[in-house]
């Protein structure tokens, strides 16, 4: 039984991933911002729901304590920020940049921090949930300015961790979930939840075949930086 934290737990592939590592058998500690009857309605006594703004330090409390080893972190809470055209370039503003910027990008690596002890004594995986519009690579289609730098951030930071963890054993892997029918698509997405948590878990069980920090789709495939 392995110990897992998983943050934005409570909808979408956050509570996806809940459903995979209870059914595997792990205990999880499973955060949410406001909302935790998805979380409760699990009537699994190895899922703990934590309530948690990310951007805020997380207070290690009687009701919330957490494991004094941790073997899996994923970093899955996100926002995409202002749609319809919000972040189109005559549109974007100072604010939304650093709002989409700091749940994004700050709290990951703010998380990896205060929870190193743990992550070192369960010589973890850290799974960072990134996007493949967070790509230079890829990115034929501009806009979507504080989205994109956001998860262009967080895949830095992810092989910058990468490096420095590397002595502790710890294995850092950053996520591209691929085009899911989630909240944040509107439910317009290619692929279902399911479907998406099912080659995300495979690629996490096989993070050290992948080069430290490298940027992996839900299929496998590596994407471009």
């Amino acid at each position: 039984m392995n110990n897992i934290f998983i943050t934005g737990a409570n909808r979408g592939l956050g509570l996806g991933f809940v459903k995979h590592y209870l059914n595997r058998g792990d205990r999880v500690w499973a955060t949410y911002r406001n909302e935790a009857s998805s979380l409760v309605n699990l009537k699994n006594p190895s899922c703990i729901p934590i309530q948690w703004d990310v951007t805020e330090p997380l207070a290690d409390t009687e009701g919330t304590k957490l494991p004094d080893e941790i073997h899996l972190l994923i970093n899955n809470a996100g926002i995409y920020g202002a749609k319809n055209g919000g972040q189109d370039l005559d549109s974007i503003e100072q604010q939304e940049m650093l709002q989409v910027f700091k749940i994004d990008a700050v709290a990951p690596l703010m998380t990896v921090k205060s929870m190193l002890p743990r992550l070192k004594k369960g010589r973890a995986t850290i799974a960072n949930m990134s996007s493949k519009m967070g790509s230079v690579a890829d990115n034929g289609s501009g806009g979507v300015y504080a989205y994109r730098a956001a998860k262009s951030a967080l895949n830095i930071i992810s092989r910058s961790l990468a490096v420095d963890l590397a002595k502790d054993n710890i294995n850092v892997i950053t996520l591209h979930p691929g085009w899911v029918q989630t909240d944040m698509t509107n439910q317009t997405g290619l692929i279902n939840v399911e479907t998406s948590i099912a080659g995300l878990s495979s690629v996490i069980d096989n993070a050290s075949s992948y080069q430290p920090g490298a940027f992996v789709a839900f299929d496998g495939t590596e994407v471009p930086y």
